[in-house]
């Protein structure tokens, strides 16, 4: 036990000696500090509300000056000063004449304290609350990082992400803000007529998406299972079953690599329409993002790392095609073989990779190295390669093409969207395909849905549909570079484990 420690739990033992639980079971605040400072703002320096007041937070401050002690106290809010006054102590509270002796000697930074008081403006400007009682709610055992540096290690940021709350007023934002944008993404769905149903996140099978998935195993049943790495096909039996528009905002599981843009577990959103297409979704999208946009951060308009991004409708649409012809002068509308558009990539000085095994595939490749990050403000990418994307339906006019978009903004996907493939035939064929990819090694590849198939069979409506990433939404509006400043509880190795890694590298 270290030192520190050991002292701390003989204060605990000396409050609970004095009459004062080291931890409380329940306290009932009356005010919140932004409050106090805000209503009070106008109250001139030197001068006394009589109003009693109770707030309920931490210290984060303690200065002791002979009778006289000022703290500074936390709640969720804010912070305000306490003015902590020997003989007001006494004056409140004569049968206890050692109460601002045990205030000031057995209370740490740290600590949960409940005061109440009345409301005074200090010589110098400061409100504060003039305490005449207090009541210890937890006895910290541990202190806190230096409230001048804070956690100077980010990855300490993450891992003991408690700590980063209470020193950083910027991370709780964050999280705030996260927070209004679910709520401002679930209400405005609502209020337009989408339903949110949740689907099985343990499945049989997993799809829905390009990735490899989580495998776990039910004891009872004796049954192998996966995570689940989309939520797509749970929500079309849902349209097949009847339902015009739904959607569910839940988390999603990759077995994935982790990246500044990647974690493996995170959240989105898939949201389907009756009756629609992709080009309704783009226009859901740029309403739903613009209209979020402004409950979070009161405009249309943010700044992203230093760039202003503008998130006011119509948003920029491109094709593929087009982006990759302006950014690299390739024009892979003129080539049938994939050695042909191979060689004009080298050529160009783009890399070919082996799994790229098509033209559609090599176009992707292209797009990926030379446009994606140039896409700041947010724009549509329409109209993808068939062989990329086999839950899209075909192009209605382009042979080759489906009708797809995903939504880029500052140099990352956002949104995917389809206008949904409801021929059960073509389905079928196209998981087929990726079956056959499957056995040939890539472990992203989907395979054959028969449950799924079976309710496409029963016959589902036109549908368009569309998923969002929140966790790099939630990064654009609240200017954070790392998906992990925007995850509560990101992905991290074990120290102990990272620790043997760094040794390993090392020798």
């Amino acid at each position: 036990m270290s030192d520190l420690r050991a002292t701390r739990l003989e204060k605990a033992r000396a409050l609970e000696a004095h009459g004062h639980l080291p931890y409380a079971f329940s306290y009932a605040p009356t005010e919140r500090a932004a409050d106090l400072q805000r209503e009070h703002a106008d109250l001139p320096k030197g001068e006394e509300n009589p109003r009693q007041v109770c707030l309920a937070g931490r210290i984060l401050t303690r200065r002791v000056m002979g009778k006289l002690a000022f703290f500074t106290l936390a709640d969720e809010s804010g912070t305000i000063q306490l003015y902590i006054d020997r003989a007001s102590l006494l004056e409140a509270h004569p049968d206890q004449p050692d109460g601002f002796a045990q205030l000031t000697t057995l209370t740490d930074i740290g600590d949960w304290l409940g005061v109440e008081g009345t409301l005074r403006r200090t010589d110098r400007g400061e409100l504060s609350v003039k305490v005449s009682d207090w009541r210890m709610l937890s006895k910290a055992l541990q202190p806190l990082p230096d409230k001048w540096h804070g956690l100077a290690d980010v990855e300490k940021r993450y891992r003991q992400r408690h700590l980063d709350l209470i020193v950083s007023p910027q991370t709780r934002d964050t999280f705030r803000k996260r927070a209004q944008l679910v709520s401002g993404l679930r209400r405005w769905l609502d209020e337009r007529g989408f339903l949110e149903i949740e689907t099985p996140v343990l499945q049989t099978q997993a799809g829905g998406a390009d990735a490899r998935p989580f495998e776990t195993h039910h004891n009872a049943l004796d049954l192998p299972l996966t995570l689940r790495i989309a939520t797509e096909l749970h929500l079309k039996r849902l349209v097949v079953g009847g339902f015009e528009r739904v959607y569910e905002l839940g988390r999603i599981f990759r077995n994935e690599g982790v990246s500044t843009r990647h974690n493996p577990e995170f959240t989105s959103v898939e949201i389907y329409q009756a009756y629609a297409d992709y080009q309704t979704m783009m226009e859901l999208t740029e309403q739903l993002i613009a209209s979020v946009t402004e409950t979070v951060c009161g405009s249309s308009t943010i700044t992203y790392q230093g760039t202003p991004i503008a998130f006011a409708p119509p948003w920029r649409k491109e094709t593929m095609h087009d982006l990759v012809r302006e950014a690299t002068g390739l024009d892979f509308n003129a080539w049938t073989r994939r050695q042909d558009a191979a060689e004009a990539m080298r050529q160009a000085g783009l890399e070919v990779p082996d799994t790229a095994d098509s033209v559609g595939r090599l176009l992707v490749e292209a797009f990926e190295q030379r446009v994606e990050t140039t896409l700041v403000q947010p724009t549509f990418v329409i109209d993808y390669p068939v062989e990329t994307s086999p839950l899209a339906r075909a192009h209605r006019s382009k042979p080759g093409l489906v009708e797809r978009f995903e939504l880029f903004i500052a140099g990352r996907e956002t949104a995917n969207a389809f206008s949904e493939l409801i021929d059960p035939v073509d389905q079928r064929r196209r998981l087929e395909h990726q079956q056959e990819r499957r056995h040939a090694g890539d472990p992203e590849a989907q395979s054959v849905d028969e449950d799924f198939l079976a309710a496409l069979e029963v016959g589902m409506p036109p549908t368009g549909g569309l998923g969002i990433g929140i966790d790099r939404l939630a990064m654009l509006l609240t200017d954070s570079p790392s998906i992990r400043d925007v995850i509560a509880f990101p992905l991290l190795r074990p120290e102990l484990q990272k620790d043997n890694v760094v040794a390993e590298e090392a020798t």
